[in-house]
């Protein structure tokens, strides 16, 4: 069976050629010709069967054949917010593994505690895409630029919101649990739940302040289980645990 190429094309269904990188990677690498088939993601929720119509020096152009809407496969949003590492590859691998497992937001926090103050949102950006197209996912992850945890919570006052952390003096629950049965009690539509927020701080966690500062802003104070979690284990567990509870409430 021949592989399925697959390319990022925002607005695919609006245009007829493939942006200059992803058309880069199918003439130069791939080297595919006119007649040759792929697989084209909107990273809106849906794919398309697409025929290459022309391939001339770094350009290649396509023809849809078949439109191909996505469902979801978790209903609302799983938003991740998190306080960036020192080693910006650490996030990296987070911002890949958190996109196959399936998420739909990430969010990066400038903490009292925080490492890094600077991140370059293009480079994760790409990463993110890169890994959409390995895992087939239809909808591409936000990533959004760096922001002060104390904006932060003050934008984002509604959906089921939730901070990660290890101060014993601060009572918490299990995510897991809680969402486990928020989801098991909830009389909502599945297809409106809203958006699921957790977040999660740097390595030197949180500062109590900021714990308290986000209880009073309406924020659940959780746990991830019984481990101390490095920053990027702690993401990708809560991503996880948000993607495990939502697909039973679906």
């Amino acid at each position: 069976m021949k592989e399925e190429r697959y390319f990022y094309v925002p607005q695919a269904s609006m245009c007829r050629e493939l942006p200059e990188e992803e058309a880069a990677h199918a003439v130069r690498v791939l080297r595919l010709k006119e007649g040759d088939e792929m697989v084209l993601m909107d990273g809106e929720g849906v794919f398309y069967h697409a025929e290459v119509s022309l391939v001339s020096g770094r350009r290649c152009l396509y023809n849809i054949t078949e439109t191909m809407a996505q469902q979801r496969p978790w209903p609302g949003r799983i938003h991740l917010a998190i306080a960036p590492t020192k080693m910006m590859e650490r996030m990296e691998w987070l911002a890949e593994k958190a996109t196959e497992v399936g998420f739909d937001e990430l969010s990066l926090l400038s903490c009292r505690f925080s490492e890094r103050k600077v991140v370059k949102v293009p480079r994760l950006e790409k990463i993110v895409v890169s890994a959409m197209k390995q895992s087939r996912k239809a909808w591409l992850p936000v990533v959004n630029e760096m922001e002060s945890f104390g904006s932060f919570i003050k934008a984002h006052t509604s959906g089921r919101r939730f901070i990660a952390h290890c101060y014993g003096e601060v009572p918490r629950e299990n995510l897991f649990t809680l969402l486990s049965s928020q989801g098991n009690d909830s009389k909502e539509d599945s297809t409106d739940i809203g958006e699921t927020l957790v977040l999660v701080g740097p390595e030197g966690d949180f500062s109590i302040e900021e714990v308290r500062q986000a209880v009073e802003a309406g924020f659940v104070s959780v746990d991830l289980g019984p481990s101390r979690l490095r920053t990027e284990t702690a993401g990708l567990a809560a991503v996880m645990m948000m993607q495990l509870a939502l697909q039973n409430h679906n």
